[in-house]
């Protein structure tokens, strides 16, 4: 099975699975989807904006992602999990407050006052690195889906497919490039699969807009 150098890599190739988009807006989950998402919309002259995510993690344990919220959307959550855990969306309303205070930083610091391009009726293209539990994802599309497109794709380099499989219900269309059997973590397919901060961020979103 084949490992992508970088996001760089991965969004080039992911690229070429897009072009019969019509003049679509790219919509990038950051941190490492913005790296995906530029060559993607540069491929297919496309606006490309960011959708911020976050994941709404397990009280004293963030790591464990029991639901996620994306701006202009309401949280989603894994309530199968949830059951597992003792715990009910209510019990944990204090972590979801502080994952919408981050949320709401995080726009402010990628985007400042500018709002999210006009989606409604048009086609847009939701950009990730991979896809693990597929939580951001899923609350991404949703969020997406409130404003009403005419067609949403979720495009990523990798995913576990069973997730895959479970977000075809989410969007119109699901591009992956790879969805292996081993599947364990995004990063394992990838050569090099830096963290980013947000001043990666903001660097790349600059320089697709040059």
């Amino acid at each position: 099975m084949m490992l992508f150098a970088d996001r760089a890599e991965a969004g080039a190739l992911l690229a070429e699975r897009l072009r019969d988009a019509h003049d679509p807006v790219v919509l990038a989950l950051p941190r490492g989807g913005v790296a995906v998402a530029v060559p993607v919309a540069r491929r297919l002259g496309a606006a490309l904006d960011v959708l911020v995510t976050r994941k709404i993690g397990y009280p004293g344990q963030p790591e464990l992602g029991v639901g996620a919220i994306a701006e202009g959307g309401e949280p989603v959550f894994d309530l199968t999990l949830l059951r597992r855990l003792g715990l009910t969306p209510e019990s944990i309303s204090d972590v979801v407050a502080q994952e919408r205070r981050e949320l709401a930083r995080r726009v402010r610091a990628y985007r400042g006052e500018r709002l999210l391009p006009t989606l409604r009726g048009r086609e847009v293209i939701v950009v990730d690195d991979g896809l693990a539990t597929g939580g951001t994802a899923r609350a991404a599309l949703r969020a997406v889906a409130t404003a009403k497109p005419a067609r949403v794709t979720l495009a990523v380099p990798v995913g576990a497919r069973d997730t895959v499989a479970s977000l075809r219900e989410e969007a119109d269309e699901v591009e992956v490039l790879l969805t292996p059997a081993d599947f364990r973590a995004v990063g394992q397919w990838y050569e090099r699969f830096d963290q980013l901060s947000d001043d990666d961020v903001l660097e790349l979103l600059r320089e697709a807009r040059s």
